[in-house]
């Protein structure tokens, strides 16, 4: 009994399939031949000698593997006979032999055309890894799970990384021990998926064994001789159990698939030992104070306030306690008592701003490496828990249901607050601190649908799919400085939460050589953002009260410096209740397709879309692909489509304020949505969708005789409108104010001022925004070659996969007439942003893994090829003691980058089958410990300037470091494979 088999009658346009008992129904005549047709099986044709023609049919040799999904509504078509290139990549083998254990890893090493890496420093990326599919955005690839939309990830990148300004969707909230296999279809697909799926799909099927159960447990660190910040053995611990359960329900057919997974994973350091000054003289003596019991920085709230018994309280205090540091010598002794005699503050803070490290670090017991930032991957503990069930309640009706949830806790630092900094408080931290946030993100989706025939033999999908993905901040081992000693170290910095409801109803019937399909779409999304405790965000004066924009700047808390104490908790300061959003939006859409066998070589596809969107408006989208085989074995292909993708909701309404570090300066960061005041004031418009035209030209080839499968496609990709994140606007200052007041304000009433105002009220001295400011155009190949040789005892397989790509800004940037008129239109869409867009993954990427089974014995060996990237960071890359600069839309724009060379990745495992039922695997990731090309350290260099129309060479030479210190040995901005280096592994599978 076998549903789903073609029947036709040959010769004629008659055609049917067989139901889910195998049985059908066709008018024939005696003497007429049916073909009977199932992937996987051998065309099998019989004559009709009566009124009931059964058959047998034997497998063939095409892997069932090779069977999609996606790409066409037809349910009878392999990888090499669609008209559009598909991978179909069966975890099995993967998730035995290789080291990999998320999906976004598995990927990165296994698809030439998809890249995905952890970032490091990088906030709330952090945890969720972008991921791109042929070079385009996190946010033009569409994920599906079992066919149906999955939903995205709550949280937008606005930090330093590749997919800057993106949504994706979170494929590490997949466990891939419930994974069969893997779709990847590499075109235009939103005439027949709908939106994002500019770059293309990847369908998930979960896996639906029966009678099995599947354990697996997996252990590995990284032995690496930069383990543990440059100085050897291992970090990184990786423990993870996974559990595979499956058993009918009682009637055949039917299945419920069950996984469990669970992970705790270490965090990696790769740091080495930081430079630069980490305490002054006063940090000396506001120690020794601490150590008398005695916290000096109580006794000022702001060093404005310049009464006598101020000074008399603090400068004879600090000259008291300065007496004591034993490595002052005795002429620093002496201008410090004669600084608190006179009450002069200058004098003070200029004796005592100078570097005392070394002394500072013998007498606190301390060395350097104890101020090394984390860079590296983050720390998490994942718990996971997914099922796939179906039911046949008929012999045409069918229930099933599918989902689960993902909970993990992720732990991640920033930079490193040292004690002589103002961002710090060294009343409650002395020797500075590490900020760590601690992220809880809860992944929970469920699907359910019914599905069958009706109407006679019209195929039909009814279902519903609701997604959630929500993601916490918490924020430890900090301070909010503004509060000082009454700061909490621990913070609730709020939170995002992305909702989407779906539901679909498909349909489909093959007449003959032709396939019919149409169907409908009803879908819900909601994004919110939840404001955090109010001490993670607010700025208070020196009586512990709110500081609101304007207030009196002798109230505001400054360090013994004068430097002004920052807002909220450092590293992630909090969502304010002005950022709490909770916004939403629905869209329907129709859409109809047709696949048409012209005759037994020449196949064509079309299909047309049209989705109306809430809040944007409507769009309609087509696809005509075709398919031609040369012979038997030989088929050319191609296609063309227009697409689109509606901005998200995260995109929309997202606003907050961050800290972000530019070459090692912090900055509050206010990202505000095109609602607010701010984007008004600047002119950025409302966001609309892009708009994307796409063609591809390829071929297939096999050998059946020797197992050989060859294809080659090229693409060309453009996208009109293209939504991303601008560079830092800096808070307006008036020029006419002295620079010793904080504010600058302009008079009240002016344009100015408004803007100043929506500046203080974020609490930031930047801002960015989301604006439609490009179009670009992205090409490209992709070559895959499949090879197997089975001679019974030993089986050799080997797959090379290849792709060579290209995206380029094309035309003008689209800024705001408000910001071109002011000269700032290269902040609109900057250097660094075209970096991130063109150059900043790998343009060139290949692999090659051969696996070879012999008895009990299996070896893997994959080499991936990883080409080089470009820093979005700019430094004196060819040594000539200048960076080199260029004039873009009139203004002095530095262009030279590092680039980072090209590196293979080797993985190596050997397997043993111990019993019929245990299973070791023992191998490594990277065995030959590669690292990225080393960062740049400090250079001092000339910038180049704009002079009389012309690039000059003549400023001063300033200090350029992209290492910060030395902590950043590899580019945190940019990395083709992480930077983590070799991770040895052991695996042990049970199959009962």
């Amino acid at each position: 009994m076998l549903p789903g088999v073609t029947i036709i009658v040959k010769g004629s346009k008659k055609g049917t399939t067989s139901d889910f008992d195998g049985k059908y129904s066709i008018s024939a005549n005696l003497g007429d031949v049916l073909q009977f047709s199932f992937i996987g099986m051998e065309t099998k044709s019989v004559t009709v000698k009566g009124a009931t023609v059964d058959v047998t049919m034997a497998t063939s040799g095409e892997s069932l593997e090779n069977v999609m999904v996606i790409g066409s509504r037809s349910r009878n078509r392999t990888v090499t006979e669609s008209a559009v290139p598909i991978d179909i990549i069966s975890m099995k083998e993967i998730t035995s032999q290789g080291a990999q254990t998320n999906l976004n890893q598995i990927l990165n090493m296994v698809a030439p055309s998809f890249t995905s890496n952890t970032t490091t420093v990088a906030d709330g990326t952090d945890h969720i890894d972008p991921a791109q599919l042929r070079g385009l955005g996190p946010d033009q690839v569409l994920v599906l799970l079992n066919g149906k939309r999955r939903h995205t990830s709550s949280l937008v990148n606005i930090n330093g990384s590749p997919g800057r300004g993106a949504v994706g969707t979170d494929l590490n909230s997949l466990p891939a021990f419930a994974i069969e296999n893997i779709e990847v279809l590499r075109d235009g697909a939103a005439a027949q998926y709908g939106s994002d799926a500019i770059a293309g799909v990847i369908n998930i099927n979960m896996k639906k064994d029966t009678k099995k159960l599947e354990i697996n447990v997996f252990g590995g660190s990284h032995f690496s001789k930069n383990a543990n910040d440059h100085t050897g053995r291992n970090d990184g611990n990786n423990v993870q159990i996974d559990l595979n359960y499956g058993t009918n329900l009682g009637k055949a057919k039917s299945f419920i698939n069950i996984t469990a997974s669970g992970q705790l994973r270490g965090e990696t350091s790769r740091a080495k030992e930081v430079t630069g000054n980490l305490f002054n003289r006063y940090n000396a003596v506001e120690e020794r104070a601490r150590l008398a019991g005695v916290n000096i920085n109580n006794l000022y709230g702001n060093t404005l306030n310049t009464t006598p018994g101020f000074y008399s309280g603090l400068l004879n205090t600090i000259n008291t306690y300065a007496q004591g540091v034993s490595y002052f010598d005795a002429t620093t002794k002496a201008g410090i008592q004669t600084a608190a005699t006179a009450g002069n503050l200058g004098g003070m803070r200029t004796l005592l701003a100078a570097d005392a490290t070394a002394d500072e670090l013998a007498f606190r017991g301390l060395v350097r490496n104890d101020f090394n930032m984390r860079v590296g991957q983050s720390a998490l503990q994942s718990g996971q828990l997914f099922v796939n069930a179906a039911y046949p309640i008929s012999d045409k009706l069918e229930v099933y249901a599918f989902g689960g949830n993902s909970y993990r806790t992720g732990d991640a630092a920033g930079f490193y607050r040292r004690a002589n900094q103002s961002r710090g408080y060294s009343g409650l931290y002395p020797n500075g601190f590490l900020p760590e946030i601690h992220s809880t993100i809860n992944d929970i989706s469920v699907a359910a649908g019914l599905r069958g025939t009706i109407f006679g033999n019209w195929n039909f999908d009814l279902s519903n799919t609701y997604g959630r993905n929500s993601f916490d901040y918490g924020v430890e081992n900090t301070v909010n400085s503004s509060l000082r000693e009454n700061s909490p170290t621990t913070f609730d910095a709020g939170g995002l939460a992305f909702s989407q409801n779906t539901i679909n109803f498909d349909m489909n019937q093959k007449f003959g050589d032709l396939n019919v399909a149409f169907g409908a779409e009803y879908r819900n999304e909601n994004y919110s953002i939840g404001a955090g405790q109010p001490e993670s965000y607010n700025l208070y004066d020196i009586n512990g009260n709110v500081a609101l924009p304007g207030a009196p700047a002798n109230l505001i808390v400054t360090d013994f410096f004068g430097a002004l104490r920052a807002p909220g908790s450092q590293v992630f300061p909090g969502f304010r209740p002005a950022n709490a959003v909770d916004k939403g939006r629905n869209s329907v859409a129709l859409y109809g397709d047709l696949e048409y066998d012209i005759t037994e070589k020449w196949l064509v596809n079309g299909a047309i879309r049209f989705e109306n969107y809430s809040d944007f408006g409507n769009t309609t989208n087509f696809k005509v692909a075709s398919r031609y085989k040369l012979t038997d074995n030989i088929n050319l292909r191609g296609a063309v489509s227009t697409g689109f993708r509606a901005p998200s909701l995260h995109q929309i309404n997202f606003n907050a304020t961050a800290t972000q570090f530019v070459g090692g300066v912090p900055f509050e960061v206010s990202t505000f949505n095109n609602d607010s005041q701010a984007a008004k004031a600047l002119g950025i418009p409302q966001l609309k969708e892009e708009e994307s035209q796409s063609a591809s030209i390829g071929f297939t080839a096999k050998i059946p005789e020797a197992d050989i499968t060859f294809t080659a496609d090229a693409y060309i990709v453009r996208i009109d409108d293209r939504v991303t994140l601008t560079d830092q606007f800096s808070r307006p200052v008036n020029t006419a104010i002295p620079a010793s007041d904080p504010n600058r304000f302009f008079p009240v009433g002016t344009p100015q001022r408004e803007l100043q105002d929506q500046f203080d009220l974020a609490g930031a001295n930047a801002a960015t925004f989301f604006a439609n400011a490009i179009s670009t155009e992205s090409k490209g190949i992709d070559v895959i070659i499949t090879h197997k040789v089975d001679l019974g005892a030993i089986v050799l397989k080997t797959d090379f996969a290849a792709t060579f790509s290209q995206t380029r800004q094309v035309g003008a940037i689209k800024g705001s007439p408000t910001l071109v008129a002011n000269g700032q239109i290269n902040r609109y869409f900057s250097e660094m942003s075209r970096i991130y867009l063109e150059e900043a993954i790998p343009r060139v990427k290949g692999n090659l893994t051969n696996s070879f089974a012999y008895k009990k014995f299996d070896f893997f060996v994959r080499n991936v090829y990883f080409g080089q990237v470009t820093d979005p960071n700019t430094a004196d890359v060819n040594g000539d003691g200048r960076v080199e600069g260029a004039i873009i839309n009139g203004q002095a724009v530095e262009i030279e980058h590092p680039v980072w060379g090209a590196k293979i990745i080797t993985d190596l495992s050997i397997g043993f089958k111990i019993t019929e039922v245990t299973k070791i695997v023992i191998g490594a990731n990277n065995i030959f410990d590669i690292y990225p090309d080393a960062n740049l350290g400090p250079q001092s260099v000339i910038r180049p300037r704009l002079v009389s129309g012309a690039i000059a060479y003549t400023a001063a030479p300033s200090t350029i470091n992209l290492s910060n210190e030395n902590q950043f040995s590899y580019s945190r901005n940019v990395s083709q494979f992480g930077m983590n280096g070799r991770f040895l592994f052991a695996r042990l599978s049970f199959s009962f």
